[in-house]
């Protein structure tokens, strides 16, 4: 099987490219609606994004016009165009969905106040808010709690080059999760001929200097193939992901060792990644802090285990599309798993899972982790599986297919 584009290298590299010294291409592109709405966003400010195509053409512009810019339920918009919106001469502003007025964003707004930046949030910290450019950004040193999300550091990275003075963050406060997405986006900039030093413990500086054109091959979103090997994982059947990178950033890529550990086999073979199930599916005592976008998918398969499992560090994924931990507590015990919901993580025991209505609260990864329950016990109804047009436009129709 053949999975689309990864909708973080697709969304930092369109932020990128709208800032650089020329026109680059971001070839094999995501196309769903968050990478729509990034490109929309970035459009908006000034640059022109052609997305007629597979491979996404941008022109950088000047970036001088008031916007309105629609987040949806996209982090990635609300967090990483903020600090490009610092450098417009105009006043833009930004809202969502209503789930996203709750998503945390304080802490990207408190930064690009500190290096200048006038932002009127009416004192929310959130969603809905506005950015007043002055058509340039100071920049300098700035302390940021990112401990609810990594992408308040990757916001800043990404735009830095361009603030007269570049950019030095530094963490303060409890460990940041996600830390691959931070080395994704350090990669990405050094491929931009961007200066960064991230020698440092809890602190990137960008330096300032100009940021070249690069033409980026996205590679397929590995979190999205969760439920695809999760089916493997639950029926002892084999299952192969195309062109699964022997090198990557992405966080998703953490599956190989989470599979082996739950009894499967997991090899490279000249197509990609291939992984057979076991005959028993084991459970996983595991610290996901550096991949929160897993534990849905890793949690129904665990619910589905032969024996106990922990599920840990991963309290910051109450702040995702919902409060993932309590959703799948609800969710999982609804349809008899015995589940317990921990400040940072879950529990499960071996459990009889019957059919009922699997919520999915808009949440793509809720819904990832409906269908693999549903692959395993009979009767389940996942409420709204066009939530996965998040990172996956067509997964009805392919998961339909395969099963």
């Amino acid at each position: 099987m053949s999975l689309p584009g990864s909708k973080s290298l697709t969304n930092r590299a369109l932020v990128l490219a709208a800032i650089a010294d020329g026109p680059s291409v971001v070839r094999r592109a995501l196309r769903s609606r968050d990478t729509s709405l990034m490109a929309t966003a970035l459009t908006s400010l000034g640059s022109q994004v052609d997305t007629t195509s597979d491979d996404w053409v941008v022109t950088p512009g000047e970036f001088r016009a008031d916007a309105a810019i629609d987040c949806g339920l996209a982090g990635t918009v609300m967090r990483f165009v903020p600090p490009v919106a610092g450098l417009s001469t105009g006043t833009v502003e930004f809202d969502g969905d209503p789930h996203m007025r709750n998503r945390p964003i304080g802490g990207v707004l408190d930064a690009l106040r500190s290096l200048g930046v006038t932002i009127d949030d009416g004192g929310r910290a959130a969603l809905p808010f506005s950015v007043r450019g002055a058509g340039r950004v100071t920049g300098g040193t700035v302390v940021v709690d990112a401990s609810a999300s990594s992408q308040f550091i990757s916001a800043l990275l990404l735009a830095g080059a361009r603030y007269e003075l570049g950019v030095d963050v530094r963490h303060d406060g409890k460990p940041v999760p996600s830390l691959p997405h931070i080395d994704m986006t350090v990669a990405m900039l050094r491929e931009h001929g961007i200066e960064v030093d991230d020698a440092e413990a809890n602190r990137w500086a960008v330096a300032p200097g100009p940021v070249k054109p690069v033409d980026h091959l996205i590679e397929p979103d590995l979190s999205n193939a969760a439920p695809f090997l999760a089916l493997a994982a639950l029926s002892g059947g084999s299952v192969t992901v195309r062109d699964w990178p022997r090198a990557t950033t992405q966080a998703g890529d953490a599956l190989r060792e989470i599979l082996t550990r739950m009894g499967c086999s997991v090899e490279f073979v000249d197509d990609g990644l291939r992984v057979v199930g076991p005959d028993v599916l084991e459970g996983i005592d595991v610290d996901l802090h550096d991949a929160g976008e897993l534990a849905p998918a890793v949690a129904a398969l665990c619910a589905l285990a032969s024996s106990p499992s922990h599920l840990r560090g991963i309290a910051h994924i109450r702040g995702h599309e919902t409060d993932r931990l309590a959703a799948l507590a609800t969710e999982l015990g609804g349809l008899g798993a015995d589940v317990t919901e921990h400040p940072d993580g879950l529990s499960l025991r071996p459990a009889q899972l019957t059919a009922g209505v699997f919520h999915t609260y808009a949440d793509h990864r809720m819904a990832h982790a409906g269908v693999i329950v549903g692959a395993a016990v009979d009767g389940i109804l996942v409420e709204d599986i066009a939530t996965t047009a998040k990172t996956f436009p067509d997964f009805a129709e392919f998961w339909s297919g395969l099963l």
